[in-house]
């Protein structure tokens, strides 16, 4: 079973877990995921469905002609991001034949498609599997615990941010299951701390900022349901009577705080419990829902409560690898020198997304014989990978730059050379550049640029101007081909900035438009002091929506200091 790209991969895999028919459709109708039992129901392959409008490959009358769209209510759900269900749907298999479903369809928020609709499908007429209205008492109907489940894993898989992955968990559940949700999590160091207590307000979730916050330790031998829920060891109902009695712990003390300032009368408590170990416990209440929780709601929330631990175990684990390759970064950027003549600094910036730290770096440092190295790269890539590579290219430059007096192109084509063979890094790109003084006295830049944005040039009087020449193509293409120098003269109170793109590059925008709106901020900052300058250009010019770290480094010429 595949779908189209790597999310909707995903997705489908966590399909499979359910057993019924079902696929996912986006906000046009048209099919983006599908599981093995849908393809089996429907006798027709994912490559058949994925990316075919549902209602005109499949939706039939009784007698199989098309069914007109107004009359379709999956289309209409579909569109309508609404949840409906129902026993009057014909669908139109792959051999032609017709297949009588029962169905439900209900919007299920994706991350990238967060209007997309999920629609589940059985066989009409087999036992067990009719679609009914939820009973009095709250209770879900089979296919409803279905959708929710599937809703679960899709939601919760989307984010790899954990805290964004527990607010779509609380989303889920309040108030479709109870009133509030309270949501306990144990750290990395064994501490306990109260994530969230949230209930349903006015068709709102509101969040008591009050009952949250760090939590007593978890004793290990109370019988009382969070305590044993902290430990992994089992879930339990629980009421305002569970804590009436003497506390055994300060954990009970806390607990018989919460249901006194809820009003919960009926609650049930699970563990959140990876493979490898216990993250904290959940806990759902009601209090305006006058239904209690029973021994059979217990199996839909620890079913509930495994899909959001794999969810939030992934998240963890990459939030901690994010952590490494940050740290590793940080400690492999450079001290700047102390250069006569020249004023210097540099910013880094980690992307705020969990995805996108790594690859970015500067470097400077001076030569053999007296020039300053100057260097802003972009290794491609993520993460451990990209940081390894960034380490590797930074290294083996400064060792060619240090050993060999030579233009910064032939610098670079030796690099190029050397990566195919002995750098992590399969593609990068960079600027390098040697500033001297030549033979006049004036200070002067010559570099070479592998598919790097260009370098900006701002005058004292606040002109500024891309150096544009010396381009070539990036790292790791074409590692035979000879690249350009170019060479300028820096007048007198001058700054030259270096950067990567994740200055200027934003989504749904082009990259003229990021280009200009750094000339123009680093124009209009000419005059600041060189740490103001680089402090207030990041602040104006880096796009709100920037998904990318950040290099930077500048330099400024100040002539007689020398």
């Amino acid at each position: 079973m595949t779908g189209s790209g790597s999310p909707q991969e995903t997705v489908a895999r966590a399909l499979n877990a359910l057993g019924a028919g079902a696929y996912l459709a986006d906000e046009q109708g048209s099919i983006i995921a599908v599981n093995t039992r849908g393809e089996q129901l429907l006798a027709r392959p994912a490559s058949g469905l994925v990316g075919q409008d549902a209602h005109d490959l499949l939706h039939r009358t009784n007698s199989g002609e098309p069914l007109p769209r107004a009359q379709c209510r999956i289309r209409q759900s579909t569109l309508g991001g609404r949840t409906e269900q129902g026993e009057d749907e014909w669908l139109e298999r792959g051999d032609g034949t017709l297949l009588p479903v029962v169905w439900l369809a209900t919007p299920c928020d994706i991350g990238s498609r967060p209007s997309a609709t999920l629609v589940l499908f059985h066989l009409a007429g087999r036992p067990g599997r009719q679609a009914e209205r939820p009973p009095a008492g709250g209770r879900l109907s089979e296919l409803e615990r279905l959708a929710l489940l599937a809703e679960t894993t899709t939601v919760l898989t989307s984010t790899l941010d954990i805290h964004e992955a527990l607010r779509r968990l609380i989303n889920l559940v309040v108030p479709r299951l109870a009133d509030w949700a309270v949501i306990d999590l144990i750290s990395e160091r064994n501490e306990v701390s109260r994530f969230a207590a949230a209930h349903a307000e006015g068709g709102t979730v509101v969040f008591r900022e009050d009952l949250q916050g760090p939590m007593p330790p978890v004793p290990q031998e109370s019988p009382m349901p969070l305590s044993r829920a902290l430990r992994g060891v089992a879930s339990s109902l629980a009421g305002p009577e569970t804590y009436q009695g003497p506390p055994d712990s300060d954990i009970a003390v806390e607990q018989r705080r919460l249901f006194e300032a809820t009003g919960m009368h009926s609650a049930i408590v699970v563990p959140l419990r990876s493979l490898h170990d216990v993250l904290g416990a959940l806990t759902l209440g009601r209090a305006d829902q006058p239904e209690r929780f029973t021994g059979a709601d217990t199996a839909l929330l620890e079913d509930i409560a495994r899909r959001a631990s794999f969810a939030l175990e992934n998240a963890r684990l990459y939030q901690r690898q994010r952590k490494v390759a940050e740290t590793m970064q940080l400690h492999l950027l450079p001290k700047l020198p102390l250069t006569p003549g020249r004023s210097m600094t540099a910013r880094y910036l980690p992307a705020p997304d969990a995805s996108h730290v790594g690859g970015d770096w500067y470097d400077a440092f001076t030569l053999a014989d007296g020039a300053t190295a100057l260097v802003v790269g972009d290794v491609v890539g993520h993460d451990l990978e990209a940081a390894a590579g960034m380490a590797q290219l930074r290294n083996m430059l400064r060792a060619y730059a240090l050993s060999q007096q030579k233009p910064p192109s032939r610098i670079v084509e030796w690099l190029d050379q050397a990566i195919l063979a002995v750098a992590e890094a399969p593609m990068a790109t960079l600027v390098f550049a040697r500033m001297t003084e030549n033979a006049a006295g004036q200070c002067e830049l010559s570099w070479t640029n592998a598919g790097h944005p260009p370098p900006l040039l701002v005058t004292n009087e606040g002109v500024a101007r891309y150096l544009t020449d010396g381009h070539g193509i990036l790292l790791g293409v074409a590692p035979d081909q000879v690249r350009p120098d170019a060479t300028v003269e820096l007048p007198p109170g001058a700054t030259l900035l270096l950067y990567t793109d994740g200055l200027i590059e934003s989504p749904g925008h082009a990259l003229d438009e990021g280009l200009n709106r750094l000339r123009r901020h680093a124009a209009s900052l000419a005059h600041r002091p060189l740490e103001s300058f680089t402090d207030q250009l990041l602040a104006r010019a880096r796009p709100p929506d920037n998904d990318d770290d950040v290099a930077l480094l500048a330099v400024r010429h100040i002539p007689g200091s020398s």
